[in-house]
């Protein structure tokens, strides 16, 4: 019989990636579990989120208390980040563990928005894209969620299966940025 060895999403990738004004570091996000309210209960998955602190976010939000925090993830979806899921969640909401399925990134540094602006098509500068912001999005050709974490810092989440081209692709990224005068 085979027998499985579990690595996480980024082991083997050569990380962090360092260059003059970003960083690029694996996260770790802890537990991650899909949330898709059934048609007619986002009243009653409110309350069970209740004692988390938590809300379910509006598009492009995330919502954050004690440890645990809820990203924006898609239409009528969120990732429970942090936290396992409520017990009165089931029965109101699709639940899904996706702690295996993603591998999250670090972008960090004062030049974090150059590196991003050559492999996304949006506006990640601050006013638009401030703490808190989620945002679903093509890095370069792989989709990927967007988080931001801080002023200086985005978490790319991309597919387990996707892992060592995102990290490829940013690194070039920021590889060109940092080669700049």
């Amino acid at each position: 019989m085979a027998s499985l060895i579990e690595t996480p999403a980024l082991a083997g990738h050569a990380l962090p990636v360092v260059t003059a004004g970003a960083e690029l570091a694996a996260a770790d996000p802890g537990r991650v579990t899909s949330l898709a309210p059934f048609r007619g209960q986002a009243a009653a998955v409110a309350a069970a989120l209740a004692p988390l602190g938590l809300a379910f976010p509006a598009p492009g939000r995330s919502t954050a208390a004690g440890g645990a925090r809820l990203l924006w993830a898609g239409r009528e979806t969120a990732f429970l980040v942090g936290a396992a899921p409520p017990p009165g969640l089931a029965g109101l909401a699709a639940l899904t563990d996706q702690s295996d399925a993603w591998a999250v990134l670090a972008l960090s540094g004062p030049t974090h928005l150059a590196v991003l602006a050559r492999l996304v098509p949006l506006d990640l500068r601050l006013p638009a894209f401030g703490p808190g912001a989620t945002a679903r999005t093509a890095l370069v050709h792989c989709p990927a969620l967007l988080a931001r974490r801080d002023a200086a810092t985005v978490e790319i989440w991309v597919m387990r299966s996707m892992a060592a081209t995102a990290v490829h692709e940013v690194a070039t990224a920021m590889r060109g940025v940092a080669a700049r005068p």
